[in-house]
C-alpha cells in the first residue's frame, strides 16, 4: 500500500457527524496526493454551508495527519454536483421511493409513543430523559416531538434556538444532541413564533413529513413526544402507525391517572399496544428520610391496573420520583441522566431505559427485510 492509499482509507473512515455514516462510503473523498511528508485531500461536502463542514475538515484534517510519515496536509473542500447529491440520496434511501415512511409495521425500528391524558405530568421531559437514556446504552435513537402546538423537546435537549435540519434535495437530516436525532415544529419557526389555527389536515401533513421527509438512518428505537390528549395529531399517528408501541406517562394524583386511562384506551382503539405505565412526580425523601407524597400516590398503579382489565397485562414500568435536578435538567438542556446520573430520578429513568432495550419485541407474522448477496 502506498502512503497515499494510506492517506485515502484513513480519511474515508471519517465519519460524517449528520448523516452518521463514513465520508468514504458516502462518496465524499476525491484526489488523495502525497509529496514526500505532505498530503493533499479532496473532500466534498453535501451542500453549500453545509453546518458541519468545519468538523468534517478537521477530522479529515487530523485522519491525514495520523498516517505514519506525514507531517503537513492540505484539505481541498468542494461541494457535490446536482447528480452527485442525488447519487448520494438514492444510497440512503436504499431503494426506498421518495416520501416512503420507513417505519411500517415490517421495519426492525421499534417504535415507541410516550402520551398522556393530560399536560403538565412530566412526558416531554421524560421522553426527552428516556431517549437520551437508550442512546447511551449505544442504541440508534430518533425522537419525534408530535407535539406541535406545545413543543418543548429542543429545549430540553439543549438544541439551539434557530437550529434547522440540514437538507440534501428532499431529504432532512435531524440535528443530533446527546446521540439523539431529534426532529421538531420548533426548528422551523422564529423564536416566540406559536402555531396557531393549525387544524387536522396541517397537523397531519407535518407529522407525516416529520416520518418520510427527515432522514434517520437505521434506528433501533424511534421515541414520538405525543401531544396530551386524544385529538387529531393522536388519530393522526394511530393512522400513520398502528403497530407502534405505548407507555402512558401520568402523576400519582387521580385526576392526572383517571385521564391517562382514556389516552392508553384510545391507542388500542387504533390497534396499537400499551406496553407500560410510567408515573412521574412520585414520592421523594427529605434528608432527614421523611417521604413525601406531593402529587398523592397509586396513580400509575391504577392506570396499569385499569389497561390490564382487557386481558392484556400492562405493568407499571417506572415510577419517578419528583427531582428537582430533573426540572433543572430540563430548563438547561442538560439532561439529568447525564448531568446528575446518582440523581433518583435519573436512576429510575436509567432502569426504565435497561427494561425497554432488553425488552423483547414480537416479530411473528412480520415480513424481514432481507437481501441477497
Amino acid at each position: 500500500m502506498t502512503a497515499a492509499d494510506s492517506v485515502r482509507a484513513a480519511v474515508a473512515a471519517v465519519t460524517d457527524p449528520e448523516l452518521r455514516r463514513p465520508i468514504g462510503e458516502l462518496d465524499m473523498v476525491r484526489e488523495v496526493t502525497v509529496d514526500g511528508d505532505s498530503a493533499h485531500v479532496g473532500i466534498v461536502l453535501t451542500i453549500v454551508g453545509c453546518p458541519a463542514a468545519a468538523r468534517i475538515e478537521s477530522d479529515v484534517r487530523n485522519a491525514a495527519a495520523s498516517v505514519a510519515g506525514i507531517a503537513q496536509v492540505e484539505v481541498e473542500v468542494g461541494v457535490m454536483t446536482p447528480a452527485e447529491r442525488k447519487a448520494l440520496t438514492e444510497k440512503l434511501r436504499d431503494g426506498r421511493p421518495a416520501r416512503q415512511m420507513p417505519f411500517g409495521p415490517d421495519s426492525l425500528t421499534r417504535v415507541i409513543l410516550v402520551s398522556s391524558g393530560k399536560g403538565g405530568v412530566g412526558k416531554s421531559t421524560v421522553t426527552a430523559n428516556l431517549a437520551v437514556a437508550l442512546a447511551e446504552q449505544g442504541l440508534a435513537v430518533g425522537l419525534v416531538d408530535a407535539d406541535v402546538h406545545g413543543f418543548s423537546i429542543p429545549g430540553l435537549l439543549g438544541i439551539p434556538s434557530g437550529t434547522q435540519p440540514t437538507r440534501i434535495d428532499d431529504l432532512m437530516l435531524p440535528p443530533v444532541a446527546y446521540g439523539v436525532k431529534t426532529i421538531s415544529i420548533g426548528m422551523f419557526l422564529r423564536d416566540g413564533e406559536a402555531v396557531v389555527a393549525w387544524r387536522g389536515p396541517m397537523l397531519h401533513r407535518t407529522v407525516s413529513q416529520f416520518l418520510t421527509d427527515v432522514f434517520f438512518g437505521d434506528l433501533d428505537v424511534l421515541l414520538i413526544d405525543m401531544p396530551p390528549g386524544t385529538g387529531d395529531i393522536a388519530i393522526s399517528i394511530g393512522q400513520l402507525l398502528p403497530h407502534a408501541e405505548v407507555l402512558v406517562v401520568t402523576t400519582p394524583q387521580t385526576a392526572a391517572s383517571e385521564v391517562a386511562i382514556r389516552s392508553g384506551l384510545v391507542a388500542r382503539q387504533t390497534g396499537q399496544r400499551v406496553i407500560g405505565v410510567i408515573e412521574n412526580m412520585g414520592a421523594f425523601s427529605l434528608p432527614d428520610g421523611t417521604v413525601i407524597d406531593l402529587f398523592g400516590s397509586g396513580g400509575g398503579a391504577a392506570v396499569a391496573a385499569a389497561l390490564s382489565e382487557s386481558g392484556t397485562a400492562v405493568p407499571l414500568l417506572a415510577s419517578i420520583p419528583l427531582s428537582p435536578s430533573l426540572r433543572a435538567g430540563g430548563d438547561a438542556g442538560a439532561p439529568v441522566v447525564l448531568s446528575e446520573p446518582d440523581d433518583p430520578a435519573a436512576r429510575a429513568i436509567h432502569d426504565l431505559a435497561t427494561t425497554l432495550a432488553h425488552q423483547g419485541r414480537g416479530l411473528s407474522g412480520r415480513a424481514l427485510p432481507m437481501s441477497l448477496r
